[in-house]
């Protein structure tokens, strides 16, 4: 895959060296003039895209490309937001609004003033993991982790509320009866007794007071099959149908491991019994010498159409030679089928994530001004009075570091 990126700048510095002629070595001075930027353009020439033709029923995976891991997924009417992690950059967490499921347009971020996301010295792995965005009786709630000592919190409109409790990945679930929990992976309850060795807790929450009730239980220890020491169960999401309480679960680690699994009770505590199949979404069974390969798939999320359609959103790499991609993770979107057995499946064991598949079963959303899929093209001018919301920072700037 190729990216081309052209730029044009105007600017002169002047360098200072030490030089052996014993002349004095001249002084470092202060650029003679800034670094102007007076256009950016972005021209994608990618060969997975290259020659792709979509007929008017289908669409383009992944729906957002490049950096945009960890999916999570909410419906309101008939309107679908997504959030994504955003680990060391600012402003963190992007949010996206679509009215079909694959045609996405940023919105704006959940943290977006630099008091709620303290980056300095943050590790570009670290910062902000897998957030969870879920909508109840008018307001919106996002739940994620913000590492390096902070801890696990919830957003509403305001500040963030800080959760007592360690561990990442938070999810909320509320159900029938207005009653709300809080699932997230942590260490298990005992001294973990092999590398990845995690756990699902659950607690209550009161959602008038973002405080929690009761004690925190676990409800999966080490994931599918203990016995077979399954690596780093994380990104819980519990969701309701017939009666049941699904959790849907990635284990194996974020690299070409990565898979979707899914565990149901009758009891939103538990016990919460997998699946005997195994894997509802994984890719590494697969030939890893197949052209345009789409790896690492997991950390998936659910949403149900106004049909009673249900879809999963979730992340997948695009590697150019083995497990190594410079486009970061991205999302895809699939349907969910639901066999005989009450059980739901994303994609069969053995068949790869489709670049091209059938549209959801919902009115064409808009074109986005910003596509977000397949080969497109993208000018900035910088005659705004902000910056795009696709321009971030690596940390949180503790000074203006531009001006338009």
């Amino acid at each position: 895959m190729r990216q081309h990126l052209l730029v044009v700048l105007s600017s002169v510095f002047t360098l200072g060296g030490c030089v052996s002629t014993g002349i004095e070595a001249p002084q470092p001075q202060a650029p003679a003039a800034e670094a102007r930027f007076e256009s950016f353009t972005y021209v994608g020439d990618d060969e997975a895209f290259r020659g792709v033709e979509v007929g008017p029923d289908e669409y383009l995976n992944p729906v957002l490309l490049g950096f945009h891991p960890d999916p999570s997924v909410t419906r309101v009417g008939e309107d679908y937001y997504l959030v994504n992690s955003s680990f060391a950059t600012f402003p963190g967490i992007p949010i996206w609004h679509s009215r079909d499921l694959v045609t996405w347009a940023q919105i704006g971020h959940v943290l977006d003033r630099p008091s709620q996301l303290p980056l300095e010295g943050t590790g570009i792995s670290r910062g902000i993991f897998a957030p969870t965005i879920r909508h109840h009786e008018g307001t919106f709630y996002v739940l994620t982790t913000w590492t390096e000592g902070y801890g696990n919190g919830i957003v509403t409109a305001t500040n963030p509320v800080w959760l007592p409790f360690g561990g990442v990945d938070p999810d909320l679930f509320v159900d029938d009866d207005g009653r709300a929990y809080v699932a997230n992976s942590d260490l298990p309850a005992v001294e973990p007794t092999y590398l990845g060795h995690r756990a699902v807790w659950i607690q209550e929450i009161d959602l008038e007071t973002l405080t929690m009730i009761g004690e925190r239980r676990l409800i999966v220890d080490g994931g599918t099959d203990l016995a077979e020491e399954p690596a780093w169960v994380e990104g819980p999401h519990i969701f309701k149908r017939d009666g049941w309480y699904y959790l849907l679960a990635s284990e194996g680690g974020t690299e070409i491991n990565h898979s979707v699994v899914i565990f149901r009770s009758r009891d939103v505590m538990g016990p919460y019994e997998p699946w005997e199949g195994g894997t509802i979404l994984t890719q590494r069974d697969l030939d890893p010498a197949r052209p345009l390969q789409v790896t690492s798939t997991g950390h998936a999320d659910f949403v149900q159409t106004p049909a009673g359609d249900w879809w999963a959103v979730f992340l997948g790499a695009r590697p150019y030679r083995g497990d190594e991609y410079n486009t970061g993770r991205e999302t895809f979107v699939l349907p969910v089928d639901w066999p005989e057995g009450g059980w739901p499946m994303i994609l069969p064991p053995g068949e790869v994530v489709p670049y091209v598949a059938k549209r959801p079963d919902l009115p064409a959303g808009p074109a986005p001004d910003i596509p977000m899929s397949g080969n497109f093209s993208l000018s900035d001018d910088f005659d705004g009075d902000e910056l795009a919301r696709y321009w971030t920072f690596v940390r949180t700037p503790r000074v203006p570091w531009h001006r338009l």
